[in-house]
């Protein structure tokens, strides 16, 4: 891998194929995949619909400009929003967000911003300067101004929210900030101060959408009603895709000219999210539900009382292990690995579970067995 720029330490591990929600590597060697891509690939590596979906488009054109109609991103639209929502489509997490940091200002009139720390939502100018996380700017200033960070889950930090601010931007499950929960009182306290004042809320839903937490929207169990929503990840399963979500009557500031993406809503990619969004029913979402239920249930009665084990957080399928400092987390993904099982880190020495969401329970508690036994 000689000629591909070093922005990301990898591990010896090539996958080159999959069913279900395993991998195998280019050895032939087989993996229950515990992180899907980053909490991309929901629906594994070998759904039979999504395939077809794919297949069938590339027969056909593959991208138009859009400066042509296009059916299939306005049917995709449709089930993907709330009702009163629009979609843009793009092509990432982080470009979804910076449509929304445009849109928000565009819309208010507006220029601060309030963000939290550990929040992440991308590494492009504008994303990067509303996630939480210092030592990522370095070497990048100056960022975007006027963005003032607070403590999550702090009823202090309802005092940044005054009448100058166009936007509050959040994640309700903060993922790899540690996967940390909000809480339901404080984010209803923060919806309420955004209403009075006149500020936009973001809820930044690229990870815990799509039904990573056993609701289409994470949002959806903390009774919130966001004005602009952000996803990406789970919406194609491996396509690139983003979305920016927004009220009507937000996404009016918004005209031709105002923002644009060559690739967005392309018809490929397009075919993918229809699959993904017409198997996300309310029966599987029930399903997950169960799985992340059971989870819970195995890693509070086999992992959370071991001794180099502080806390365990998460909804659904979207868990963080929170770890003493004497056990650090690389060496636990290093032994999982050679167990056959794939893990990703986050902060705060975090062991993170995002599988597919049609892993097995019986998988599922194969992994928190080998998770106990290297944990311990």
């Amino acid at each position: 891998m000689t000629h591909l720029i070093h922005t990301y330490e990898q591990f010896p591990i090539e996958p080159v194929d999959g069913h279900d929600y395993h991998l195998i590597d280019k050895n032939g060697k087989e993996y229950v995949d515990l992180a899907a891509g980053i909490g991309v690939c929901n629906f594994g590596y070998s759904n039979a619909k999504i395939k077809a979906a794919v297949a069938d488009q590339v027969q056909h054109i593959w991208h138009v400009s859009n400066l042509y109609e296009n059916s299939k991103a306005e049917t995709v639209a449709a089930k993907l929003c709330p009702k009163d929502y629009l979609a843009f489509f793009c092509n990432s997490g982080t470009e979804a967000n910076e449509a929304a940091i445009k849109l928000a200002r565009k819309a208010t009139g507006k220029a601060n911003l309030v963000a939290f720390d550990n929040g992440f939502h991308g590494r492009t100018y504008g994303s990067l300067s509303v996630t939480g996380y210092p030592h990522i700017k370095d070497g990048f200033s100056p960022l975007v101004p006027d963005i003032k960070f607070v403590d999550y889950n702090s009823d202090a930090s309802l005092d940044a929210i005054d009448d100058d601010t166009a936007a509050v931007i959040m994640e309700v499950v903060q993922g790899e900030g540690g996967v940390n929960v909000g809480d339901y009182d404080w984010l209803q306290a923060v919806q309420a101060k955004c209403h009075d004042t006149n500020t936009l809320l973001i809820i930044d839903e690229v990870q815990s959408g799509m039904g990573r937490t056993g609701y289409k929207f994470a949002f959806e169990q903390f009774d919130l009603s966001p004005d602009i929503i952000t996803v990406a990840k789970g919406l194609a399963n491996g396509l690139p895709v983003g979305a920016m979500l927004a009220k009507s009557k937000t996404a009016a500031a918004f005209t031709p000219g105002s923002h644009g993406n060559t690739f967005g809503g392309n018809k490929v990619v397009m075919a993918s999210a229809e699959a993904v969004l017409d198997q996300l029913t309310p029966e599987f979402l029930k399903t997950v539900q169960e799985k992340g239920a059971k989870l819970a249930s195995l890693l509070e009665s086999e992992i959370k009382p071991l001794a180099n084990v502080k806390s365990i957080s998460g909804k659904g399928l979207m868990i963080g292990i929170h770890l003493a400092d004497a056990l650090k987390v690389g060496d636990v993904i290093s032994q999982l690995q050679s167990a056959g099982f794939l893990a990703i880190s986050a902060r705060g020495n975090t062991l993170r579970l995002l599988p597919p969401l049609v892993i097995s329970e019986d998988a599922l508690a194969s992994a928190v067995h080998q998770i106990k036994q290297v944990i311990a």
